[in-house]
C-alpha cells in the first residue's frame, strides 16, 4: 500500500477492489473562508464526526482511502457540481453552505461566497476530489472485473430541520437501485441490520454526488453510500464543542462494518 498526501487531499492506495471515500470528515478551514464566517466551530459543527476512525480497518485491508481534510462549510465535495438539489423539495445544504443543516447562517452578513469564490473552491478542492476518485477507480479497474466505492458519511440522529424524528442507525444509498448491484445491499444487510441497530435502504438518504455520479453497475463501477446515525458509535456533538471518539463504544459497529467489507471484497473479488 502505498501513500500520498497534500496539504489537503490524502490518498492511502491498496490494490483491494474498493475505494473508501471520506469526504465530510475533514475540520480545515483556510484563513480566507475563516475570516468570512461567523464561528469555527459553528461551520464545523456539521462534521461527519471521527468516520475515518471508525472505519480504521480499511486500511489492513488493503482498501483504497481517499479523504479530504478540507471542512465541508468550504466546499461539499458530495454536492452536485452546479448546485441543484438532489434532494428537490427537501432542506439540504449547497455546493458551498451559507447555512448549518439547522439554518443557522454560517457567514456573517453580506461574506457570503458569490460566484466567482464558489468556482475558485471548486477548482481548488472539488475538482481535484474527484478527479481522484476517478483516477482510483480506473486504476483499480485495470486488476480487477468489479470495483466498489463507498462513501462514507454520519450525522447526528436529530436534525428536525432535514427529517422528522430519529434516523435509523445505517443508512444505505444506492440511488434507488441504481449505483450498485442489489447484492451489495444484500452483503451490507446481513452483517449489520440486526438488533440493536435499525437499518434502512433509500429513505432520507439515497446517495449524494458521489454515489450517484460514480456509480454505473454496467461499467463495473458499483457505489454505494453509508449514512450512520452517529448515536450508534459516539457521543453525539452538542452545540459548538468537539465531540470525544470512545473505541470501546464503537467497537461494535465498527466490527459489524469490518465484516461487511470482507464479504464485499470477496463479492468484488
Amino acid at each position: 500500500m502505498s501513500e500520498t498526501a497534500e496539504t489537503w487531499l490524502e490518498v492511502s492506495r491498496g490494490e483491494a477492489p474498493m475505494v473508501l471515500s471520506l469526504p465530510h470528515t475533514g475540520v480545515e478551514i483556510p484563513e480566507d473562508v475563516a475570516a468570512r464566517l461567523v464561528s469555527l466551530p459553528l461551520a464545523r459543527y456539521d462534521t461527519d464526526w471521527w468516520v475515518q476512525r471508525l472505519y480504521g480497518f480499511a486500511k489492513a485491508l488493503d482498501i483504497t482511502i481517499v479523504r479530504t481534510a478540507i471542512s465541508r462549510c468550504v466546499i461539499d465535495v458530495n454536492r452536485a457540481p452546479d448546485g441543484v438539489s438532489l434532494y428537490p423539495g427537501q432542506a439540504t445544504t449547497g455546493l458551498c453552505p451559507v447555512t448549518a443543516f439547522d439554518g443557522t447562517p454560517l457567514y456573517t452578513p453580506g461574506a457570503e461566497p458569490d460566484e466567482e469564490e464558489i468556482a475558485r473552491r471548486r477548482s481548488l478542492y472539488y475538482d481535484p476530489y474527484h478527479a481522484t476518485l476517478k483516477q482510483e477507480l480506473s486504476r483499480l479497474q485495470t486488476q480487477h472485473p468489479r470495483v466498489l466505492l463507498y462513501d462514507a458519511h454520519s450525522i447526528r440522529s436529530q436534525v428536525p430541520r432535514l427529517f422528522e424524528g430519529v434516523l435509523p442507525d445505517f443508512n444505505i444509498g444506492t440511488n434507488s437501485g441504481r449505483s450498485c448491484a442489489p447484492e451489495i445491499v444484500e452483503l451490507l444487510r446481513r452483517h449489520i441490520d440486526r438488533e440493536p441497530y435499525t437499518c434502512v435502504q433509500d429513505g432520507r438518504f439515497k446517495g449524494g454526488w458521489i454515489t450517484r455520479s460514480f456509480g454505473v453497475p454496467e461499467t463495473g463501477v458499483h457505489a454505494v453510500q453509508m449514512e450512520l446515525a452517529q448515536c450508534c458509535y459516539m457521543r453525539e456533538a452538542q452545540g459548538a464543542e468537539t465531540p470525544d471518539y470512545d473505541p470501546a463504544f464503537a467497537e461494535t459497529v465498527s466490527g459489524r462494518l469490518q465484516a461487511a467489507f470482507k464479504g464485499l471484497l470477496a463479492w468484488a473479488a
